[in-house]
């Protein structure tokens, strides 16, 4: 099966942590501190690879973890950074934040590479925090953990097959490419979309999707509603598949008015899009031999013709039709700006790392409280019982400015400050 969406779950690389060490070495007392660095995390980049057509591949696969940078070592080693992880994904494919349906990455145009998730960095071995008043330091830092997410890939084809449901799109699609929809006489058969690759002949081609079934009221989210509708904008061209021998009684002219309805009701410029009208069925079309008994087909064109809508009469069954109506849809399909409609980007990951933010405000009880993701974070793999710990804290404090904003906004010696929910100090310069 074809499938244009998937949900899929994404883990950068949490970085390595710093390590304690000191030299030890023949006729050397008392070595200082030579624990490296910790490796990077490694990054989750999307990329665009020109020989996929569908995401059939993220089905089977939901998970994608990149590498872990590796624990500084002694003698100042530096750990081995996280290997990235590159996710191979067809060109039109949408990158969205699964919980808020938001954009993160629209895979198209010229943009054909963009890390979504980045690694943490890695901590600093304890050789960084030597000083003249601490020559043996027992800290180092952590590396910085992971990034993760749950995203959903879309991808839109060229072509998009619309209808009502079980006029037989589905039929149509499974003889023209080599997707093979789930098949039945009932309605709404199709509920996610399905892709296929038409191939002709000279190495010409395109990809047609199968879009599910619309009811009246769409455009105002019934039923499928906006589900539908959404596959729609990224498609160049439209393909109205109708049942022309009205096996179950609908009226194809009416359908089609009908859909063309909830394409303007939604977004009006859909219908400037090329249109073209497969009249499906006509092997079950039966002749009543009444006067007033007209061929459903010459009715389509006499009704879209005059609009520019070319009417094709096929059989999805038999194959009646179906190479002079795809040719006509490869030839439109020329006539159109091939460029994508890119989406804009609407997500931004908010980053655990040196940007976080917050705040200093002075309560009713007179206390400084400084609080927000950045003081958790510090708070977090600070040890303040150690002199080292004490001593990273304090300059945390004023290479951060909270210092000088605390300065400003007239604090004494002797008040007091809290950090974050529960650590409580008396203020001093």
């Amino acid at each position: 099966m074809f499938a244009d969406s998937a949900k899929i779950y994404i883990r950068s690389g949490k970085g390595g942590d710093g390590h304690v060490s000191f030299r030890r070495e023949l006729f050397v007392a008392a070595g200082g501190p030579d624990g490296g660095d910790g490796g990077r995390g490694g990054d989750v980049i999307f990329e665009v690879d020109d020989g996929l057509n569908t995401l059939t591949d993220f089905r089977h696969v939901r998970k994608y973890v990149a590498g872990d940078g590796e624990q500084g070592g002694k003698r100042r080693c530096h750990g081995a950074d996280g290997e990235d992880l590159i996710v191979k994904v067809p060109e039109g494919t949408v990158i969205k934040d699964f919980e808020s349906g938001k954009v993160i990455a629209d895979m198209s145009g010229e943009n054909r590479r963009e890390v979504i998730l980045k690694g943490g960095k890695g901590g600093l071995g304890n050789m960084h925090f030597a000083t003249s008043t601490m020559q043996v330091p027992k800290y180092a830092q952590p590396g910085q953990p992971a990034q993760e997410l749950w995203v959903q890939l879309e991808v839109i084809a060229d072509v998009g097959l619309v209808g009502f449901p079980n006029v037989g799109k589905s039929t149509l699609l499974s003889r023209v490419s080599n997707a093979r929809p789930k098949i039945a006489n009932y309605h709404f058969t199709t509920l996610n979309p399905h892709l296929g690759v038409v191939d002709l002949q000279d190495g010409q081609g395109f990809v047609m999707a199968d879009i599910p079934g619309l009811i009246e009221g769409a455009s105002q989210g019934i039923g499928l509603g906006h589900d539908f509708l959404r596959h729609i904008e990224r498609t160049k061209v439209l393909v109205h598949v109708v049942d022309a021998a009205s096996v179950e009684g609908r009226d194809p002219v009416e359908d089609i008015r009908t859909i063309n309805a909830e394409l303007k009701a939604y977004n009006p410029s859909l219908l400037e899009r090329p249109q073209v009208i497969a009249a499906n069925k006509v092997d079950s079309i039966y002749n009543t031999g009444e006067e007033d008994w007209e061929d459903p087909v010459e009715r389509l064109k006499r009704e879209f013709e005059p609009e520019g809508i070319q009417v094709f009469a096929i059989s999805a069954v038999t194959g009646q039709g179906v190479k002079e109506l795809l040719y006509h849809v490869n030839d439109l399909l020329k006539t159109v700006d091939r460029k994508p409609v890119i989406f804009e980007k609407e997500f931004e990951y908010q980053y655990q790392g040196e940007n976080l933010p917050y705040t200093v405000e002075r309560n009713e009880d007179g206390i400084y409280v400084v609080e927000g993701p950045k003081i958790e974070k510090m708070l977090g793999y600070t040890n303040l019982d150690s002199e080292k710990g004490f001593q990273f804290f304090q300059r945390f404090l004023k290479e951060n400015g909270i210092i000088d904003q605390l300065t400003a906004m007239g604090i004494e010696e002797g008040d007091t400050v809290r950090l974050g929910e529960y650590m409580e100090f008396d203020f001093y310069f």
